[in-house]
């Protein structure tokens, strides 16, 4: 490598050029009409090439990360002079403590495993926060989960008949292995009978309030895009966005910020 680029800088010295303005503009030019020079290079000294790419690369991911970080705390601060609002319906399935100051809205797919790692974090903030805290779970079916949209619909159903058949048949959901969902139809009617379900009005239900559960699901997922959430899990935590399977700390975060503004009391 040191042969041929001292060969390179030489030819340049001895033109005149070395000192020029433009040597770099004169490098580039010499490199791409004689790229044979570049592939010498790289075979004489694959190891050191080797080691500035992967070096290169570990910068610009470092780069893109604190852009990232960046970007993601100008939207965090944004949030809380604009905060989303999410249409709480009058018959919400709410778990928690109804008119609590932490309201937290999931948008989610039954079939995702980073909503299985939601699932958990929700229910350890719940915990920590507890009679702090109403949440709400909307649907988000992703187009590539089959059994995303069927699940969805069977929580809506047995929300039909209530509140608390919804929830058990959630947790059974995010508690087990969520590829069980695989399964279809059988699983999911297995998981409603455990919860507890009237079968016979669940399959009522799926058949003759089809299109208002379709509905129902469809609204959710338009609030979600409207939101910016491509992805799951999405949450808004009193109007601030999360966008991801966030850690605990990380909503906690947004909590003791609503503090500081004094946008909630606790």
């Amino acid at each position: 490598m040191k042969k041929t680029l001292t060969l390179l800088v030489t030819s340049l010295t001895l033109s005149g050029s070395l000192y020029a303005a433009d040597m770099k503009e004169e490098i580039a030019k010499i490199l791409r009409e004689n790229p044979d020079i570049l592939f010498q290079v790289i075979q004489e000294n694959p190891l050191e090439f080797m080691a500035v790419v992967q070096n290169a690369s570990k910068q610009a991911q470092q780069q893109a990360a604190l852009m990232q970080q960046i970007q993601e705390q100008k939207e965090f601060e944004a949030a809380f002079s604009n905060p989303l609002k999410p249409t709480i319906r009058n018959d919400e399935a709410i778990r928690g403590t109804k008119g609590a100051p932490l309201v937290l809205v999931e948008y989610s797919d039954f079939q995702c495993p980073f909503c299985q790692r939601g699932y958990n974090t929700v229910m350890e903030l719940m915990k920590r926060y507890e009679g702090k805290v109403q949440f709400v779970y909307k649907h988000l079916p992703l187009d590539f989960h089959d059994a995303a949209r069927p699940a969805a619909s069977y929580y809506e159903a047995l929300r039909m008949q209530s509140n608390a058949l919804a929830f058990k048949f959630h947790d059974a959901v995010f508690s087990q292995d969520i590829n069980k969902l695989k399964q279809g139809e059988p699983y999911l009617k297995q998981l409603a009978q455990q919860a507890g379900a009237d079968m016979k009005l669940l399959e009522k239900t799926l058949s003759e309030r089809k299109g208002e559960i379709d509905a129902r699901i469809q609204q959710d997922i338009a609030e979600a895009q409207q939101f910016g959430m491509s992805g799951t899990p999405g949450f808004v935590l009193n109007g601030i966005p999360l966008r991801g399977a966030y850690p605990i700390e990380r909503f906690e975060q947004v909590i003791d910020e609503l503090q500081k503004r004094k946008l909630a009391k606790l």
